[in-house]
């Protein structure tokens, strides 16, 4: 018979019971690692039965146990059912992801926020969000139809960046609402827009960037006052959202 936590884990692989609970899994010695120094709760910890034996992983299980966080080792064979990476590094922990608000969401000089518009994969979900962190973003916004935030892809794609990042999930007409009651200006990016070059960044901006496949929607579009775009060479047609959306923070941040 699973245990509790093995239940649980599972359990969390499904979005419904990620959003019923509001945990999610941190998988792999360097993203506990990162719960830890984030301060981020920890629900418990499962390690295989061959994880033990390495000074890091031994000063891992001792940091977790002086937080009297109950640890559980299982079958390397169960183990693998239980990870999501291809190849597991033997440890995961269920943690209370962080919660944010629109007013944790601080835009300035150099700080923009980061919209992301129905951004389905979770690797770039993850990705964008480390990007965002990395460069000193003030936080980001993931509209309807965007993986979530607390998908374990997600996680471990953004390694830390999710336990640090103030990131909320919202409507189109949530976010429109707030950039007008922030009095925060919104760039969309598009293929078809503006060299970023050509364009100052506002002191209080949002970053728009959305799906390879659909691009921004309308309603988010429409609250835009500039599209702007990577240039690129010709006879290419895209970047990955993930690469495009960190070069035009980067650009934004430098030329603040």
């Amino acid at each position: 018979m699973a245990s509790q936590l093995v239940t649980t884990i599972r359990n969390l692989h499904l979005r419904k019971g990620r959003r019923r609970r509001g945990l999610t899994v941190a998988e792999g010695v360097r993203l506990v690692e990162e719960a830890l120094e984030a301060a981020v709760p920890l629900r418990g910890l499962v390690v295989a039965a061959d994880f033990a034996g390495t000074a890091r992983a031994d000063a891992l299980l001792r940091e977790v146990a002086g937080r009297a966080v109950p640890i559980e080792q299982v079958p390397v064979r169960l183990f693998r059912e239980l990870a999501g990476a291809e190849t597991p590094q033997g440890v995961l922990a269920v943690v209370e992801h962080p919660t944010w608000s629109f007013d944790d969401l601080q835009p300035g000089r150099g700080r923009p926020v980061l919209v992301l518009d129905a951004v389905q994969d979770p690797g770039n979900v993850g990705t964008l969000l480390r990007t965002a962190f990395a460069l000193g973003a003030a936080g980001a916004v993931l509209l309807r139809g965007s993986a979530d935030l607390q998908n374990p892809k997600v996680v471990r794609a953004g390694m830390g960046a999710t336990f640090r990042l103030p990131s909320v999930s919202a409507t189109p007409a949530e976010c429109v609402a707030w950039v007008r009651r922030a009095s925060v200006r919104v760039w969309a990016a598009a293929t078809e827009g503006t060299p970023l070059q050509r364009a100052t960044a506002p002191e209080r901006l949002a970053l728009a960037v959305g799906n390879e496949g659909a691009g921004i929607r309308p309603e988010v579009r429409e609250c835009a006052e500039l599209q702007v775009a990577v240039p690129l060479a010709r006879g290419a047609e895209s970047l990955n959202v993930a690469v495009a959306a960190g070069i035009l923070l980067y650009e934004v941040i430098r030329g603040s």
